[in-house]
């Protein structure tokens, strides 16, 4: 006999005690009902069910950031395998896939209103082998004309799209007062993506004999495979899930969004602008060291952005932005110092220093959003229209922010390529972090505003 298209699903129960609230399932893994705001709801099925989404989001989100890198590492070792580029051309092949990553952040996060979290998860990691076994093929090919090549590149831009359906898919499953904790848990290990690559793809082209650039595309070809197996056996629809395409629209309308929206380029845009050009800029600037420490940088950003939150719930948001973007400059002003002397080990502390900043801007600002668009709010009405507009901004500033990841490097190649130095792009980016810090200051922190403390 065929099982019912619907059913209910409890966990067990002590005797004599009552039953939590049980999961009302349909076919494909739906669920129908879903109020982790009910407390005997979250502490019966409720934590447990978000926490297996959760722990596979992060999986899957870890993969796509992988993916979004993995140019990064892979451009570097170009020249060895027989690639003729400039290095005009080896930086755009780093920065495009992160325009094609931010462009897509917007559509990736109405995917899982639409389709469902378990059904985006699936897709979304299934179209992760389209970037990697195209770079399979094109490294192979070091006759491929240059407009194919980046076209291949761009095509790592989906795994930056993963970010926004994930994050959008996991704050349907958690109540308000646990939101933040697992949501900076699924950022964060999606950010060490970034550095996971950075840390392995060395090491698997450069296994046996010779140099297989294709390794670093073969490796997450079963990895993917792998997430998407793991979402349709494990991960869970929400039916109560549903686009509200007015969050958007209301935060568009707030001069708020758009000035996080540009702060959140000096934060977020800077980790992943600087995870990107790094290992080139170590390879071109000290040949002489391996890329296999590259990584460290993506590692320290990641790692660093949940204590940019701790510390802003202590002493405010605005401030630690502030700081963040200050230190952001000090390691600019270190980078410059190390290039005049050809020091690595400035080089690579100054980078260090701003990983560290960056991450920790990242994570203060991130905490910022509510907190700004809740201090206006004196009604039940206004409140929930605060929740709704910062959301919007949220899904806003992370598209807004990566852009930054395309800014970055492009910014290095046309430094190098008028004056053959690195030099006035960083002075440029300083002159950036400072004009931000005193938009914050103005915004958020001074004595006198409103927002003074968010």
């Amino acid at each position: 006999m065929s099982a019912p298209s619907s059913q209910r699903l409890a966990e067990p129960t002590t005797a004599g005690a009552p039953a939590p609230p049980a999961l009302r399932r349909r076919t494909g893994r739906w669920i129908e009902q879903w109020d982790p705001e009910d407390a005997a709801f979250w502490d019966g099925p409720g934590r447990r069910v978000a926490r297996r989404n959760l722990w596979i989001s992060i999986f899957a989100e870890f993969l796509g950031f992988g993916v979004w890198a993995l140019w990064s590492i892979v451009v570097p070792q170009l020249p060895a395998a027989g690639f003729a580029l400039t290095v005009d051309q080896q930086f755009w092949l780093i920065a495009v896939p992160s325009l094609v990553g931010a462009t897509l952040r917007i559509p990736y996060t109405f995917a899982v209103p639409l389709f469902g979290g378990r059904n985006w998860t699936i897709v979304s990691a299934l179209l992760l082998l389209l970037p990697t076994t195209a770079l399979v093929l094109a490294v192979q090919r070091p006759d491929l004309p240059f407009a194919v090549l980046l076209a291949v590149a761009a095509l790592a831009g989906v795994g930056g799209g993963n970010f926004a359906s994930s994050m959008a898919n996991i704050s349907f499953f958690y109540p308000e007062r646990e939101k933040g904790r697992a949501l900076g848990m699924n950022a964060a290990g999606g950010n060490v993506g970034t550095a996971a690559v950075q840390l392995a793809v060395p090491l698997v082209i450069v296994a046996g004999a010779g140099l297989a650039l294709e390794r670093a595309g073969l490796m997450f070809i079963p990895l993917a495979i792998l997430a998407a197996f793991l979402a349709w056996r494990f991960m869970d629809n929400l039916g109560t899930a549903k686009a509200d395409p007015r969050s958007f629209a209301v935060a568009t309308r707030t001069r708020h969004t758009w000035i996080i929206s540009f702060l959140y380029i000096g934060t977020f845009g800077s980790f992943i602008g600087y995870s990107g050009a790094f290992p080139m800029l170590m390879r071109n600037e000290f040949s002489e060291i391996t890329l296999s420490i590259a990584f460290v940088g993506a590692l320290v950003g990641s790692v660093s952005r949940p204590l940019g939150g701790i510390i802003a719930d202590r002493v405010g948001g605005a401030w630690v932005t502030i700081v963040a973007y200050g230190v952001m400059a000090a390691g600019a002003i270190g980078v410059i110092a190390a290039l005049g002397q050809h020091h690595f080990g400035l080089f690579f502390t100054s980078f260090m220093v701003l990983f560290i900043a960056s991450g920790v801007g990242n994570g203060s600002l991130y905490r910022m959003i509510p907190a700004v668009f809740r201090a206006g709010a004196r009604t039940p009405e206004q409140a929930s229209a605060a929740r709704r507009a910062a959301a919007g901004c949220i899904g806003i500033a992370g598209a807004t922010g990566a852009f930054g990841g395309f800014l970055i490097p492009r910014g290095f190649a046309v430094s190098t390529d008028l004056s053959g130095s690195l030099v006035p792009a960083l002075w440029l980016f300083i002159g950036c972090y400072a004009v931000m810090a005193v938009v914050t200051w103005a915004a958020y922190a001074r004595r006198d505003s409103t927002m003074a403390r968010i």
